[in-house]
């Protein structure tokens, strides 16, 4: 029987409703049979808590952890993860290409895999440097893992060519919580969602990118009708349908809008003088102190008029959604991508941070900038444990001496072993491996071939160097490119601690055994890095837990401290938000204010402390409007941009092991205008070009009012599409970023 996706999402809901309350049904089997495991979900940054269902040493079900933020509650991705471990598409064998590029995977035992990469990179290393070989990791594993990583390749291998795909995602909300506020990860938590009176969601699609964040923001509209949202999207999406306000603007166009709020808030009043007069400084962009009437000076080219011209937004407009932003009691923030992949991709997160810094609308509940996290560990595994190529764990960085001394001195290696140099960033690193300066690579729980934008330039790298790879499905695409493949178990099938969003760390446990002879990634890489030259006596571990303890004692005493959260207390706990120092502490929830944070000194004179920046106060930072790198013109004069759909997850290697949302979105699609399409005689299922600077590809077209005029959008899911073939490949200058959200391209139908 054939049925219709409102259907299909009923059946599904109704499932997951079950196996909530432990009756059988699709999803779940009977209470008394089946023993519950406590972990966190596999897909995007939200981190909701789930309870895995196990029977006979078998996963079997899935139902939300009432106990954690997300209340029980699933999205249907994460309501079936569990036919994902169990697919044929598994990879339950080491492989290795004994004759290159181009020969096939063989199946071998874990010692000759081992030794094949091992040798290859104790070979690199010795003839070229240790600058020839590099990690790149991913937002997706472990906190364990990266830590791991992190120290065998920047003091076992003494090189910084540490990097990973939250350099793609999250690198610009890093860039714009350092240089506005002096550290990394935001203030506030999911809580603000249930006290915030205005939302200003820009750049983030919620409702398919975060589903279960976007029921808890629909529901606080819902029980307080009073709650005003506001949407700054190009694209009408499901999250812009339910907003009070919905501003189309022109793409790459928001920092003048944001800029331009600022000028009417400060123009009518409406800022909070005695807040941003107290706990700020204003700055220009060489970093030299100005004054308030400076920063006044700065604005005023952006007059609502003025951000009329440059955005397509209204005069009118402008002035409602700043008087919306600085007159609520409680204005929340949220974004995602769309603020982020972006060539300024920094300066537009520090223009949101200015706006709550001008109405004072930080330091409380539901007050506070919150940016949504992609991937389920990129800040606790990424960020926080710096594994990326300039920085050190718990906010240290590699250009800082003093930073370098504290890492070897803690890591037990001799002043001098981590170099002052920082490493390849991630669009630098595939690059380098086309020139044959990177040599070999060592990939970890991500999908590079399908990810990287301008493809054809960087796929050679993947051609060329050596690749050792970690990886759990077939389907993935730089599978294509590995020398050696690694079999790692997946999700439930080890133990170990994701950071979502809020700072909060959930630890997901082992249910069940690793299929195959797949095993846990951090005991590959202990093996692995023994056997290419690495002291064992800096990798003195057994397990993730004994890496976990390592970690958390270095965090004491950091402004990332979470000291007190033990592998045993996060056994019992769902979840724990750091700072967190001792066993005892409930974990924080209002960072940088005094009574709240811990890390604010109980009798320090000012409410609320900036600790990340010497001075104790955060920076007002003056960012101009500038144009987005490749914005359309006469040659290509429609705009291209891409992005998640709800029943797919990144590059699909999960997702679309699970026929039922396989069915639901089966291939990729181009998002057309009525209007364009009616001009260029393209109909719903047409195929369509759409041709770059870069390439050309056809898709079939979807003719839809969710894209405004000259507007284009295609998800980036579908292997057999790589879509990131069209897009170029500039970074924001400061995050190292790239600019995924906008390119210009040609679009016409097929002939």
């Amino acid at each position: 029987m054939k049925l219709s996706r409102r259907e299909f999402l009923k059946g599904a809901a109704a499932s997951t409703a079950l196996a909530a309350i432990g009756l059988p049904g699709v999803a779940a089997a009977a209470e008394a049979e089946t023993k519950w495991v406590k972990g966190v979900c596999r897909y995007c940054g939200t981190g909701c808590g789930v309870l895995v269902g196990v029977q006979n040493g078998k996963a079997v079900s899935i139902k939300g952890d009432p106990n954690n933020h997300n209340q029980g509650l699933l999205c249907l991705k994460g309501a079936m993860l569990i036919p994902v471990i169990y697919t044929p598409d598994r990879i339950l064998e080491p492989m290795i290409r004994r004759n290159g590029k181009g020969s096939e995977l063989e199946k071998v035992s874990w010692d000759e895999a081992l030794d094949f990469a091992a040798k290859r990179f104790r070979d690199t290393i010795s003839e070229f440097g240790p600058n020839a070989v590099a990690y790149y990791g991913s937002g997706q594993a472990l906190t364990e893992e990266s830590y791991l990583a992190n120290k065998i390749w920047k003091a076992g291998f003494k090189t910084n060519n540490v990097d990973g795909n939250p350099r793609l995602c999250m690198a610009s909300a890093v860039g714009g919580y350092t240089t506005t506020f002096g550290k990394d990860e935001p203030m506030g938590t999911y809580y603000d969602i249930d006290n915030a009176t205005c939302f200003f969601i820009i750049g983030s699609n919620t409702s398919e990118a975060h589903p279960v964040l976007f029921r808890r923001i629909a529901r606080r509209k819902q029980f307080n009708p009073d709650v005003k949202i506001i949407v700054v999207d190009p694209r009408r999406t499901n999250t812009s349908r339910i907003a009070d306000l919905h501003l189309h603007f022109k793409p790459g166009t928001d920092l003048a809008l944001l800029n331009g709020m600022a000028h009417v808030i400060i123009k009518d009043e409406l800022d909070d003088y005695r807040f941003h007069g107290r706990h700020c400084v204003f700055k220009d962009n060489d970093g030299s102190e100005r004054t308030f009437e400076d920063y006044k000076a700065f604005l005023a080219e952006y007059t609502p008029e003025r951000v009329q011209e440059i955005t397509g937004i209204s005069a009118e407009n402008v002035v409602k959604v700043a008087r919306l932003f600085a007159e609520s009691p409680n204005t929340l923030s949220l974004w995602c991508m769309g603020i982020n992949q972006r060539s300024y991709g920094v300066w537009a997160n520090n223009l949101i941070h200015n706006l709550h810094l001008l109405t004072g609308h930080i330091g409380r509940l539901g007050a506070s900038p919150l940016s949504l996290t992609g991937q389920p560990n990129a800040c606790g595994g990424v960020r926080d444990t710096g594994s990326l190529s300039h920085l050190l764990p718990a906010g240290r960085v590699i250009a800082n001496e003093k930073h370098r001394n504290e890492m070897e001195d803690f890591w037990g290696v001799p002043r001098g072993t981590i170099q002052p140099t920082i490493g390849h960033h991630a669009v630098a690193l595939f690059g380098a491996m086309a020139t044959g300066d990177v040599k070999a690579v060592f990939i970890h729980c991500t999908n590079p071939a399908h990810t990287l934008p301008n493809l054809n330039k960087y796929t050679p790298g993947l051609q060329k160097a050596f690749i050792v790879q970690t990886e759990c499905f077939h389907d993935a695409e730089t599978t294509k490119y590995a020398d050696v493949l690694l079999p790692a178990a997946f999700w439930c099938e080890t133990d170990g601690v994701y950071g979502c969003t809020e700072r909060r760390y959930s630890l997901t446990e082992q249910a069940v055994q690793p299929s195959g002879n797949s095993r846990p990634v951090v005991n590959i890489m202990m093996d692995f890095a023994k056997r290419a030259g690495v002291d064992p006596k800096l990798i003195p571990f057994e397990n993730a837990a004994d890496i976990w303890d390592e970690w958390r004692t270095l965090s004491n005493g950091s402004p990332y401290n979470f000291y007190g959260m033990t592998r045993e207390r996060l056994k019992k706990e769902s979840g724990i938000r750091w700072p967190c120092p001792t066993e005892d502490h409930p974990g924080t929830v209002l960072r940088f204010v005094r009574g709240e944070d811990p890390l604010v000194p109980a009798d320090h004179p000012e409410k609320v402390f900036f600790y990340g920046n010497p001075n104790g106060k955060a920076n007002i930072l003056f960012r101009p409007y500038m144009p987005p790198f490749e914005p359309a013109d006469a040659d290509y004069p429609f705009v291209l941009t891409t992005g998640r759909v709800i029943d797919h997850w990144h590059t699909a290697t999960m997702t679309g092991q699970v026929p039922e949302l396989r069915k639901a979105y089966p291939g990729a699609f181009v998002e057309v205008n009525p209007e364009d399409a009616a001009r260029m005689d393209i109909r719903n299922g047409d195929q369509v070009v759409l041709e770059t600077r870069r390439d050309k590809m056809t898709f079939p077209a979807k003719v839809t009012d969710t894209c405004m005029p000259g507007l284009v959008f295609c998800p980036f899911f579908d292997k057999k599409k790589l879509v990131n073939r069209l897009f170029h490949d500039a970074v924001d200058n400061i995050s190292k970023e790239p600019e995924y959200k906008i390119c210009a391209t040609k679009v016409y139908k097929q002939v």
